[in-house]
């Protein structure tokens, strides 16, 4: 069908197609990919200008990793784009999410705090809120569970030594691993953030449960407290 003309001479809707037949995948510009997905346009709007409009719109930067942070209400206020073509969106988000932490994990190594990092990284770094996960081993210091134990404000997040435990408690978990975000992007630790490392560090001790580290992820660096940092007494 396009044997005999350019790609420039084809219309804006079929380039994203022909240039992935002929070039790839990783030819396509961000708003190209998204054309794909949202396969048509609007009145007047190919897929692609549609696509452009979605990352034009990102409350944080214009890129594809903004819609991560827009919402389906959001999306939905785009012309050409309706409640279907939000939610497949979101699912696309979604997947880039699970597939990034199915690679990480098959390199998970707990005592390496960037692996652990790399493992929560995706799943963490855009969320708009502090989210704490409790990482939980057993003896052979494997992995048998881990549970966002809280969630907190845009700023704050209330992490209770006694939610920590009774988590680890039905797991019959050994020893933990706390991992939590911090949305502004910036992984250093408040004088919050150590006080309560230290108090589930030494409540750990006293219910044979030990804290092996608390590491917080920003936008694109973490910061390991205690395996690296050594900021609690130990």
């Amino acid at each position: 069908m396009y044997k005999n003309r350019t790609i420039q001479e084809l219309s804006e809707q079929d380039r994203p197609y022909e240039k992935f037949a002929r070039y790839g995948a990783e030819s396509l510009t961000d708003a190209e990919l998204l054309a794909v997905i949202l396969r048509s346009g609007t009145k007047g709007m190919s897929s692609v200008d549609v696509a452009r409009l979605i990352l034009d719109n990102s409350r944080y930067e214009n890129g594809i990793d903004g819609l991560f942070h827009m919402g389906i209400s959001e999306l939905e206020k785009i012309p050409g784009i309706g409640r279907v073509k939000a939610i497949q969106l979101k699912c696309i988000c979604e997947i880039s999410k699970r597939m990034s932490r199915s690679t990480a994990r098959r390199s998970l190594n707990f005592n390496a705090p960037s692996s652990i990092a790399g493992y929560y990284a995706e799943a963490l770094r855009h969320e708009e809120q502090e989210l704490v996960y409790c990482m939980m081993l057993d003896t052979k210091n494997a992995l048998i569970g881990d549970v966002c134990v809280t969630k907190g404000t845009v700023n704050c997040s209330l992490i209770t030594p006694r939610e920590l435990f009774l988590a680890a408690f039905s797991y019959h978990a050994v020893s933990i691993i706390l991992v939590h975000n911090h949305p502004s992007g910036d992984p250093a630790p408040s004088t919050e953030d150590v006080e309560i490392t230290q108090r589930i560090y030494d409540a750990g001790n006293l219910l044979g449960i030990s804290l092996l580290d608390h590491i917080i992820i920003g936008r694109d660096s973490y910061v390991s407290i205690i395996a690296e940092e050594r900021l609690i007494d130990l």
